[in-house]
C-alpha cells in the first residue's frame, strides 16, 4: 500500500477555526510614517505562520479565504498566510470569524482586532484620541508578543501633538 498525499483543498470552517485558534495570530503594529497625519502608520494584520513542510496548508487557508499572500520570514524560518489589507480583512477574514467563532482566549484578540479595524475604516487612527484607543486596544492584545514601540512610547509621542 503506497502512502497517499495528504490535500489541503477541501478544507472545513470549523477545522479553520481550530487551526486559527491554536496557529494564528490577530495584531496590530505601529510604525513611524512622517506622510500620515499623526506620523504614526496602524497596521492590523491576520497571520497564520508554518514550516516549510506545511506550505500547502496555507496555500488552502489563502484559497478557503480568498486573500492575503504567503511570504517567507527570516526572523523564525517559517512561511506566513498573511493578510493585512483592510478590505480584505473586513470583507473575508472578519466575516468568517463572526460566523464561525474562535473557542480559546484567542477570540478576546479578535474581538479587539475586530474593533481596530472599525476604527481604522471610520477614520479614527487620523486623530489623537482614535489612534490613542486603536494602541490601548493593540497593546491588550497578544501578550508575548515583541513590539518595535512600547505603548508609553507611542502614547508619548500623541501626547505631544497639538492638533
Amino acid at each position: 500500500m503506497s502512502a497517499k498525499k495528504t490535500e489541503f483543498n477541501d478544507l472545513n470552517a470549523y477545522w479553520l477555526v481550530g487551526f486559527v485558534d491554536g496557529e494564528g495570530c490577530f495584531s496590530v503594529s505601529f510604525n513611524r510614517k512622517p506622510s500620515m497625519v499623526l506620523g504614526i502608520e496602524a497596521r492590523p494584520s491576520f497571520s497564520v505562520s508554518q514550516k516549510s513542510h506545511s506550505y500547502e496548508v496555507l496555500e488552502s487557508i489563502q484559497n478557503y479565504l480568498g486573500c492575503g499572500g504567503i511570504r517567507f520570514s527570516k526572523s523564525d524560518g517559517t512561511y506566513k498566510f498573511e493578510v493585512r489589507s483592510l478590505a480584505q480583512l473586513r470583507a473575508n477574514v472578519l466575516p468568517f470569524f463572526l460566523t464561525y467563532r474562535l473557542l480559546t482566549n484567542k477570540r478576546h484578540d479578535f474581538e479587539k482586532f475586530e474593533e481596530v479595524c472599525d476604527l481604522i475604516a471610520g477614520g479614527q487612527h487620523l486623530n489623537v484620541a482614535g489612534l490613542s484607543k486603536i494602541v490601548e486596544l493593540a497593546y491588550a492584545m497578544n501578550g508575548s508578543g515583541k513590539r518595535k514601540y512600547s505603548k508609553e512610547e507611542l502614547l508619548k509621542f500623541f501626547n505631544k501633538l497639538k492638533l
